[in-house]
């Protein structure tokens, strides 16, 4: 089975984090929201999906991190 390629002209990700003031008075990060937008032929888009809905489970950065900051993903499919 062919993957589906990750270079710059294909995935492109925007994070958004949300900050609050926790004890003492310090900011600390909350919230991360990922939007991925993807060009992916339609019949990729399926395993694209699936990919994205098990991604967390295997992600490093999301493992270290949760649950001390909530971390919300979303799959969008660039025209």
């Amino acid at each position: 089975m062919r993957g589906i390629p990750a270079s710059p002209e294909v995935l492109h990700a925007d994070a958004t984090g949300e900050v609050e003031t926790g004890e003492d008075r310090v900011l600390v990060l909350r919230r991360i929201h990922v939007r991925f937008d993807l060009r992916a032929a339609t019949a990729e888009r399926e395993i694209a999906e699936r990919v994205h809905r098990i991604f967390a489970d295997h992600c490093p950065v999301y493992r270290s991190i949760t649950p001390a900051v909530g971390i919300t993903t979303e799959l969008m499919f660039a025209k």
